[in-house]
């Protein structure tokens, strides 16, 4: 016989009170921290990112298998309630970092995305619009998968959880689950908000019993469901969490977890019986499976591979668990309490890391959908090009925390960064090799720098790198190699090359190493960036005088300094990325040149 349940809101799941006894709270060890202050490198010491190497698998374990060590990585299901917004790119756009740097390393990875696509909310979408949910579904994530190619994404599976595949998969775990005797049936009462798709508390709803975020009364309503025993796995998952402290990330999101956790956990509806758009229950099709339930199961059935049975172990078997799971923080408590949970009673291992950023903001608040304040990313592209939307959101923003979008910052950052400090330095010095030296380098960059400390320098910034890209600390990542072009633009203007060559004899010479010496950086920043801005990368490298496939071949290993070689030619230089005018500048018809006044310089020995 069903039993009563209470009602208590917490992102749309309806709890019973706890089937077995809270356990005592134990105290948390929380053993690794993720610096996010500062950008200073003197600030951020690399050490202080203790749950790198620990968390993400290790090296160690790779040298033990035979083929290319696996990472699997993802992002959140986004829900196809509307297109696309810079919310959702942002988190993609990250991970496409991390994939493209993963590779570069020489894993074997596999980059899951995809779109959520079942609920109340859904048909309703679809109802409004005049269409079918299913149609609704299919124009909204080609939406998602336009502009996932818009944005540079590499993405390696596209999971849509209208996918007959993916219903086998979560039907199957379902029942896995229910044979462990951690699904039973319960009914509820309470106010529920559509918009929302959870049921709230009294206390936090306005006048009317509004919802406080959509500003729309919410409506009683009571339900017979089934309920996943969420409070079987309280000392679990508490232990689970002292024995694995980098399974949140950043340590910040690790106390929020350690909050809910430590507050008593309560079992939560897993099933609704007034929404037909879902994948029915198996043991009652009267129902449905609740929308989550649902979508976390897509990182499992997104590993199956073309043409396979669609089992539950041949999904596991082709590269689960994750190495990281990619959210927002919003999102987190569904990701680090609830999906563990369900992986446990289920019996199957767990994700290496849940990394929860923060949010961007437009004017102080939170863009999203519901909020109708979204920044369209399909019209910043089109209009600043994919590399600018990249670098300016992953250099910008301390992937972790929360940041503001400002389209003057946006223009200001791009023009400085990719037109100035790399762009405008590849392009001046090309022009000078063209000039003196027919486009051929003279001599190898290995011996252009003996007897200089600027490979050090640079090698240096480059390590840098690796390590903030391991730790996913891409802010700093970008810096460290923006440095590096720093580095460059200040060594050619203290050496002034065109000098040098008007000078000829030995002067000539040096000047031809100097040019030698500086390309030589641009192909190793060309490697280095390629995670955050590849499109702009490849042209730098196709400067360079490489093909498409040879930048496409490149791993982390190239970034060592000794690429060029005497005798290559180099191409006819061309603007790898053109200077961005305001909205401002483009009505008054004002024109800039095309290379910006020259850093002030600072007296540095090479």
């Amino acid at each position: 016989m069903a039993g009563r349940a209470l009602f208590l809101p917490h992102n749309g799941l309806f709890v019973v009170p706890s089937l077995s006894s809270i356990g005592s709270s134990r105290a948390w060890h929380l053993g690794a921290t993720l610096r996010l202050g500062p950008r200073s490198l003197a600030a951020t010491s690399i050490s202080s990112y203790g749950f790198c190497r620990s968390a993400l698998r290790s090296e160690a374990d790779a040298t033990k298998a035979t083929q290319p060590e696996a990472f699997v990585l993802t992002t959140p299901l986004y829900y196809v309630n509307a297109p696309p917004h810079m919310g959702s790119a942002y988190t993609t756009i990250a991970a496409d970092a991390v994939a493209r740097f993963q590779r570069l390393l020489g894993k074997n990875v596999i980059f899951v995305t995809g779109t959520d696509e079942h609920g109340e909310k859904i048909a309703a979408a679809a109802a409004k619009s005049g269409s079918t949910p299913s149609d609704h579904c299919d124009n909204v994530s080609l939406a998602y998968r336009s502009l996932w190619k818009d944005l540079d994404i590499s993405h390696d599976k596209f999971i849509r959880t209208t996918d007959p595949n993916h219903e086998a998969v979560v039907k199957e775990f379902y029942s896995r689950v229910l044979s462990s005797g951690d699904i039973y049936r319960a009914d509820y009462e309470g106010l529920y908000c559509v918009d929302c798709e959870e049921y709230k508390d009294e206390k936090e709803l306005l006048e009317n019993n509004f919802c406080p975020i959509h500003l729309k009364p919410c409506v009683r309503r009571t339900e017979d469901n089934y309920f996943f025993a969420l409070s079987k796995y309280q000392k679990s998952l508490e232990e689970y969490l002292i024995d694995n402290p980098n399974f949140v990330q950043p340590s910040f999101r690790l106390n929020e977890v350690q909050s809910w956790i430590k507050s008593g956990l309560r079992d939560f509806s897993i099933s609704r019986a007034s929404v037909e758009w879902g994948i029915p229950v198996p043991n009652d099709t009267r129902q449905t499976i609740y929308v989550w339930f649902d979508a976390l199961l897509g990182y499992v059935s997104a590993l199956l591979k073309e043409g396979e049975e669609p089992t539950l172990d041949k999904a596991i078997s082709s590269g689960w668990p994750a190495s990281l799971h990619l959210i927002g923080k919003d999102i987190l408590r569904f990701h680090a309490v609830y999906w563990p949970a369900m992986l446990m009673s289920a019996g199957l291992p767990l994700p290496d890391m849940v990394f929860g950023h923060g949010f961007l903001t437009k004017d102080g608040m939170k863009m999203g959908k519901s909020l109708g304040n979204t920044l369209e990313p399909k019209d910043l592209v089109n209009r600043f090009g994919a590399d600018a939307v990249r670098y300016f959101f992953l250099r910008e923003v301390e992937f972790g925390n929360d940041g503001d979008y400002s389209e003057d910052r946006f223009i200001n950052i791009v023009n400085a960064h990719l037109a100035n400090t790399i762009g405008n330095l590849l392009n001046r010095t090309l022009g000078l090799l063209k000039k003196n030296c027919q486009s051929i380098l003279a001599i190898d960059s290995a011996a252009a720098v003996e007897g200089s400390p600027f490979k050090d320098i640079v090698e240096n910034l480059v390590e840098k790198a690796r390590l903030h890209y391991e730790c996913l600390s891409l802010s700093s990542a970008c810096e460290c190699i923006l440095e590096i072009g720093n580095a460059g633009n200040l060594y050619i203007d203290e050496h002034a090359p065109w000098s040098l060559f008007k000078k000829g004899g030995p002067s000539s010479e040096a000047a031809k190493k100097d040019l030698v010496i500086i390309l030589e950086t641009m192909r190793i920043i060309a490697v280095a960036l390629s995670p955050v801005a590849p499109s702009l990368c490849l042209r730098v490298y196709s400067q360079l005088g490489y093909s498409k496939d040879q930048f496409e071949a490149l791993t982390w290993g190239d970034t060592k300094w000794g690429g060029l070689k005497s005798g290559q030619v180099m191409a006819e230089p061309q603007p790898v990325f053109g200077r961005i005018e305001s909205k401002k500048e483009e009505e008054d018809g004002m024109k800039f040149p095309q290379n910006a006044p020259k850093q002030k310089k600072v007296k540095a020995s090479w």
